[in-house]
């Protein structure tokens, strides 16, 4: 199995974040990938049939995951999954982010202009990376037809994810001269959740990343540096997006990493 995060291409890089790539997984027990909240919007692909609750696909475009859940797969597969930027859906699907908020979506039921016979050839092509090819190329003509100002919103969440204090987010709102009100309606009509929500979801990101790459000394200095009140918050606010605690979830990595 290889394992691997790559940069986005230029031409695509206003939109995508960064791509994971699991090639060539041999399938012996049933694989169970957990899917927790990390801000961003995603698309995935899988070359066996993926199970996320009642529905089974290849093919699954992401909204905001709030909730945590899991995705299994039964046979061998190749995953490939693009991890966007958090204003992409609307801009580049046409969706309002907020029908999508844990709510995943077969591509395939998508408008036939959005889902572009993707999957067809996906599932045709005779390396992986003919696949990203075929990603790029897809995002990219996506890319071409935005017609709406993103600057606003990009503005909005980079900011917000850079910085993510309740402060920051009170700031950022003044800085684009909008209500309470208005400011809200923009994060949900193109992020797909409020803008508390946002902030909460980035602050648990950056320090599930450090946690996840074990570059922290104890817990309480994790906590301490990502805004947390103290450990038991971060710890709360951990079981809340991922329903286990941090500890719990070292325990299951590190055997993975001896």
């Amino acid at each position: 199995m290889n394992v691997s995060y790559l940069k986005p291409a230029l031409k695509i890089a206003d939109y995508v974040q960064e791509i994971l790539v699991i090639d060539n997984y041999p399938v012996s027990t049933p694989f169970v990938l957990p899917l927790f909240a990390n801000g961003k919007p995603t698309l995935l692909f899988q070359t066996a049939k993926g199970h996320i609750g009642n529905a089974t696909n290849h093919l699954t475009l992401f909204g905001q995951t709030v909730f945590p859940s899991t995705l299994t797969i039964k046979e061998n597969f190749t995953l490939i999954a693009y991890f966007f930027k958090p204003y992409a859906l609307n801009s580049l699907f046409g969706v309002a982010a907020r029908e999508l908020t844990d709510s995943p979506v077969d591509l395939n039921l998508l408008s036939p202009a959005v889902r572009a016979n993707l999957q067809e050839q996906l599932l045709n092509a005779s390396s992986t990376s003919e696949m990203i090819s075929l990603l790029d190329h897809y995002i990219f003509s996506l890319t071409t037809k935005v017609s709406t100002d993103v600057q606003i919103i990009k503005y909005a969440v980079e900011k917000i994810a850079g910085a993510p204090s309740k402060k920051n987010l009170v700031e950022v709102q003044q800085d684009l001269c909008m209500t309470p009100r208005t400011f809200q309606r923009m994060f949900e009509k193109n992020i797909g959740i409020i803008p508390t929500q946002y902030r909460r979801i980035s602050q648990f990101d950056t320090a599930f990343r450090q946690l996840r790459k074990l570059e922290f000394r104890n817990l309480t200095d994790l906590s301490l540096s990502n805004g947390y009140s103290d450990q038991s918050h971060f710890i709360r606010a951990f079981k809340e997006f991922t329903a286990i605690t941090p500890k719990e979830y070292l325990a299951l990595i590190k055997p993975a990493g001896k």
